[in-house]
């Protein structure tokens, strides 16, 4: 094998900052920030989502109609009325 040329991998935290849960994984990202884990010290990453916040994973995914999509094409082509 060709010497330098593997990433060095090490341990590393990941935050996510939209619920605050933290896990210990491999990785040979750089950051600069460093966090307590379990007693000891280690890079830490922040993260803006992870399987713990996105609604895909956690089963909490709801349909969001903030706009009222739906209700304006049911009044414009009428369904749901009684006529």
């Amino acid at each position: 094998m060709k010497a330098d040329i593997h990433p060095n991998y090490r341990f590393v935290v990941f935050r996510d900052v939209s619920n605050g849960t933290e896990f210990l994984s491999r990785s040979c990202i750089e950051t600069r920030d460093t966090c307590t884990f379990e007693g000891q010290e280690y890079p830490l990453v922040q993260i803006d989502i992870s399987a713990t916040s996105h609604p895909f994973y956690t089963g909490t995914q709801k349909l969001l109609d903030t706009e009222g999509r739906v209700e304006r094409f049911n009044r414009k082509y009428g369904f749901g009325s009684s006529n």
